[in-house]
């Protein structure tokens, strides 16, 4: 409650009383609330009026709106409920009550998706995954707005409807779905140099993640803290999963999609479900201005990262989701995030990329929600302090689901002299404020001079990865480009690729069967920056050998040991894994005491390509049987091809040996298998594909 005060909408911007009655405090439909309800936000007294004033459009747009289709990009998603907790207060650095106090929770719903397909299309594309969560503060909602990917291939949102129309299926024919290996998409990367370090990351293990909970986030842009005393702080967002990082190998990818096109959603559900509950940790790169501009890059250009050994991540809360929503379409699929959605003490930078979505968001939401009443909606609706998640003069509109009462639907006014309710009044004190940043310069359509090296830093990433990586986002480029059928875009994208790495243009012109064009001409000279090694997944620091949260497969069959097969099962819940049993049939398997157990799935329905790990424990006549079953070889087979690890009875050797699996580390008996089981075997590769 705060005394009714208003700045007068005249010319002195001096404030004037309007009443001495008490009054609620005036918030957006999200629950934040309003500072000053007189002007817009300006680039000074008398500068143009700017674009990312969410208070002045999300009121002009509910009037606009007062006399409700599947998402464009992200259609495919799956999301949870869980929460928030702050282990490291921020006091100092930003007054978002959120990370105020160490232990503090706040409610959360976070939503993962694939970007280029529609909302029918598989979960495990080649491809972006959006990461994006709501946070229910007390002070109103939070949008993180992010992907699994620290950039973005464009660094102007003007160029955002050309990405993605370049993407989708094409226009003439409607194919491929999901899929970026195609004319149109590359033909678009070929002749924008600024996305070729996003198209090093695309052709990375990161866009084939193991499972959701095997992702990082990252808030891509840099974004602002505010303290109280409205001191600024440039802040970059990072997930940091629990789980710890993990891919999918592209043959393996592509079969998952058949075996599997929910893969990913049912892991999730599945996780929660048994209380293996996805667990990240929120890590902030946190700089000034002196740090900013000391960089060889720009920090608002989001085709660029700051390197994690140059600014280190500080890590000040957890996520966990422990509940699954209870109607996908009323949560998962209704949820809105906007990312111009923050609360007091997180602000924007200008950078480019930022500044559009923060209106693009909200003009889909209402395209795609049908009303400027979507905050209403119980997904998307603020909870705020005591249970009052929004207060203001905001009326009618088509699927308005509350009932105002009182005359007064405008501010300021005098009502409640007369004792009538006079509604909510904005609070200049505690209200949301934009940091004062100085703005000066000419109006023009323009990017900076620092935005102009589009290749170091994609130089920066290939060079961090290990040799493993390497392979696989060269053999990436190679795929893809061998399904565009013009020539000239494959020659021109090769061109740029020069301008990265010589070997990498090299092994990609050789996979092709080319000869390696000149490079193309560079904007800016391209700088050999110190490699990354934070940014590999094979290797790096986020390769966690374990079995907690993953699943093992365990093959069997009548006859099997019964003692073998109770031990392995419990080893693998001992180790934190989850054991999945499998056998040619699901019913009633005899084993070797003559007792009887039910499989938790079927051979022919579960392929190892679904699980992280595999066992087979099968008696000489069970291994007998198998040998003549062509989906028990393949299974091993695609084990082993899939560098996982592969434990085997004394009896199973046959099938193994049929299946062409050969000694390894990654090949144990049954007592060396759980240990094993904990990673893959990255070695193995190059006995059994070739790779660019």
């Amino acid at each position: 409650m705060t005394k009714d005060t208003a700045l007068n909408a005249g010319t002195g911007g001096e404030t004037h009383q309007v009443t001495d009655d008490e009054h609620p405090v005036l918030t957006t439909n999200h629950g934040i609330p309003i500072s000053d309800n007189q002007n817009q936000l300006k680039a000074g007294a008398s500068g143009p009026v700017l674009l990312e004033d969410e208070i002045f459009r999300e009121k002009i747009n509910h009037f606009d709106h007062e006399r409700i289709p599947e998402r464009i990009v992200h259609a495919r998603g799956s999301a949870a409920h869980g929460y928030f907790e702050c282990t490291d207060s921020l006091a100092d650095i930003t007054c978002a009550d959120l990370f105020q106090k160490k232990g503090q929770r706040t409610e959360v719903f976070a939503r993962f998706s694939t970007v280029a397909g529609g909302a029918g299309s598989v979960d495990t594309p080649r491809d972006v995954r959006g990461f994006a969560v709501k946070f229910y503060t007390r002070e109103g909602n939070w949008d993180l707005v992010g992907n699994n990917i620290p950039v973005f291939f464009i660094q102007d949102a003007i160029k955002f409807p050309d990405l993605i129309h370049s993407v989708k299926m094409e226009a003439d024919r409607g194919f491929p779905q999901a899929a970026s290996a195609h004319d149109t998409f590359w033909d678009f990367i070929s002749l924008m140099p600024e996305a070729t370090h996003m198209a090093l990351w695309a052709m990375s293990d990161r866009t084939l993640p193991r499972t959701l909970a095997n992702m990082e986030g990252f808030g891509i842009h840099t974004f602002r803290f505010i303290s109280a005393e409205g001191k600024s702080t440039f802040v970059k967002f990072h997930w940091k999963p629990k789980a710890g990082l993990a891919s999918t190998i592209w043959d393996e990818t592509v079969k998952i999609a058949g075996a599997d096109p929910d893969f990913h959603r049912r892991d999730l559900f599945e996780r929660i479900g048994r209380g293996d509950y996805p667990e990240w940790e929120l890590g902030l790169q946190l700089f000034d201005e002196d740090f900013a501009s000391s960089q060889p890059y720009d920090v608002l250009d989001a085709t660029k990262i700051i390197p994690e050994e140059v600014l280190p991540v500080r890590i000040v809360g957890k996520m966990v989701l422990d509940r699954y929503p209870d109607n996908f379409f009323a949560e998962t699929e209704q949820v809105a995030f906007v990312p111009s959605h923050v609360v007091p003490g997180i602000g924007f930078s200008n950078d480019p990329l930022l500044q559009g979505r923060l209106f693009s968001y909200t003009d889909t939401q209402l395209s795609r929600l049908g009303s400027v009443n979507f905050h209403q909606l119980p997904i998307n609706a603020a909870k705020g302090r005591e249970g009052c998640p929004f207060l203001n003069q905001q009326r009618d509109g088509h699927m308005q689901m509350q009932v105002p009462k009182g005359r007064a639907n405008y501010e300021p006014n005098s009502l409640a002299k007369a004792g009538e309710p006079g509604g909510a009044r904005e609070d200049p004190e505690n209200g949301y404020k934009t940091f004062p940043a100085d703005e000066d310069g000419q109006k023009l359509r323009i990017r900076p001079e620092s935005f102009a090296d589009h290749y170091s830093q994609a130089r920066l990433f290939f060079r961090s990865m290990d040799p493993a990586e390497q392979a696989h986002i060269a053999s990436a480029f190679v795929f893809e480009l061998s399904k565009v059928s013009i020539e000239h875009i494959r020659i021109a994208m090769m061109a740029n690729l020069r301008n990265v790495d010589e070997d990498l243009a090299q092994r990609v012109a050789d996979g092709l069967g080319m000869k390696l064009p000149k490079a193309s001409a560079t904007a800016a000279p391209v700088l050999d920056m110190d490699p990354s090694p934070a940014l590999r997944i094979i290797r790096g620091p986020l390769e966690k050998a374990t079995l907690e949260g993953r699943t093992v497969g365990i093959l069997f069959a009548d006859g099997s040991d019964a003692g073998e097969l109770d031990t392995v099962t419990k080893a693998v819940k001992a180790a934190g894994g989850h054991p999945l049993t499998i056998a040619p049939k699901v019913g009633a398997v005899k084993l070797s005491d003559g007792s009887t157990v039910k499989a938790d799935a079927q051979l022919a329905g579960q392929p190892s390509v679904t699980v992280d790990a595999c066992a087979v424990v099968l008696s000489k006549e069970g291994c007998a049987m198998l040998l003549k079953e062509a989906a028990a070889v393949q299974w091993v087979m695609d084990a082993f091809g899939h560098l996982k690890a592969i434990g085997a009875s004394a009896a199973a050797q046959p099938l193994l040996d049929k299946a062409g699996v050969e000694a390894d580390e990654g090949v144990t008996d049954l007592d060396g298998f759980v240990e094993a089981a904990k990673r893959r075997y990255w070695d193995r590769e190059p006995k059994v594909r070739t790779l660019a």
